[in-house]
């Protein structure tokens, strides 16, 4: 593995964490005082919100489309963003202080604020309660289906960080967690669940495994040195045939939602249409990224992981025209 990191005095100055986005707001931007906060939420590497959000998003969307767009929903969609940011920062929070021991081995990580000693972990502890707080408000003004929803989640994200330690397969415990948007917001605007926001949560199980595993191929050499288990580790060399098996079950799995949503509530032809044409440019990008993939190149990896953003919305755009119709 390319050290990219080196040591918290390296190449990475002022406290900045090895991969955050160069220029970051965070750092260039928000008071000294507030950065190694804002730093151990990762708000210097947004995507990882986007990831949270984009699920929510599609959940309130595939459920306009299947009835009608309600002005609630204006707030749902912002509320999502608002809850993604805070709960992606509590989420990498605790991720933190569970792995401090772990990411202070990891070239890529050992520059992040509680290995590099910029936080300690009673500080991280009430950074974390302070963002769980914040979202609670937030969830707080959803119906009492969704507001269960919403508490249920804190387990997989609880259980998360320990996966690597017992599974081949933590990318499966880190989707259950990012993915539960799609029911929570679905049942925002619906009240209740049902097969629909069901399937498109495991298509979004297979989303993230196919990004996550892309992502872990830059600390694979690091994981095995210490002992850590990931899908990138698991797959090696036969990681292509499983990415492309991660790619068509999203899509399929996203398609069969949309139809079980959209068809027996008499949607708009055009509505379902739109709504599949997302889903197969979903399956595009994610194509796309596949024939980017050197699973050797540790920048190639850590690009086409955050191109995932534009991968998720793909979707969430042709669902929003589908509502609106």
């Amino acid at each position: 593995m390319t050290e990219t990191a080196g040591t918290p005095e390296g190449h990475v100055k002022d406290g900045q964490v090895a991969d955050a986005v160069p220029e970051n707001w965070v750092d260039t931007l928000a008071p000294s005082w507030s950065r190694p906060y804002l730093r151990l939420s990762r708000a210097d590497r947004p995507i990882g919100t986007w990831l949270l959000l984009l699920p929510c998003w599609w959940g309130v969307l595939l459920a306009a489309a299947s009835t009608s767009f309600k002005l609630f929903d204006l707030w749902i969609i912002v509320g999502c963003a608002l809850g993604a940011f805070l709960m992606r920062g509590a989420g990498c929070t605790w991720n933190d202080i569970t792995d401090r021991d772990i990411d202070a081995q990891v070239a890529r990580t050992r520059s992040r604020p509680i290995p590099s000693g910029q936080v300690s972990t009673k500080q991280a502890l009430a950074w974390l309660v302070i963002q769980t707080g914040l979202a609670a408000f937030i969830l707080f003004t959803f119906n009492w289906a969704s507001i269960g929803l919403g508490i249920l989640a804190l387990l997989p994200v609880a259980i998360y960080p320990f996966a690597k330690r017992f599974t081949w397969w933590p990318q499966v415990f880190l989707g259950l967690a990012f993915n539960w948007g799609a029911l929570l917001a679905w049942t925002a605007h619906t009240g209740s669940l049902g097969w629909p926001p069901v399937i498109l949560y495991i298509a979004g199980i297979s989303w993230t495994l196919f990004y996550d595993t892309i992502y872990a191929h830059q600390d694979k050499e690091d994981d095995a040195l210490i002992g850590v288990k990931s899908t990138a580790r698991l797959f090696g060399d036969n990681t292509a045939p499983w990415l492309r098996f991660f790619m068509m079950a999203s899509v399929m799995l996203m398609s069969i939602a949309i139809i079980l949503a959209l068809v027996p509530t008499g949607a708009n032809v055009l509505a379902l249409v739109l709504a599949l044409l997302g889903a197969w440019g979903f399956g595009w990008h994610m194509m796309w990224q596949m024939r980017q993939l050197d699973t050797e190149d540790t920048d190639t990896c850590l690009r086409l992981f955050r191109s995932n953003r534009d991968a998720g919305l793909i979707p969430a755009l042709f669902l929003a025209v589908a509502a609106l119709l």
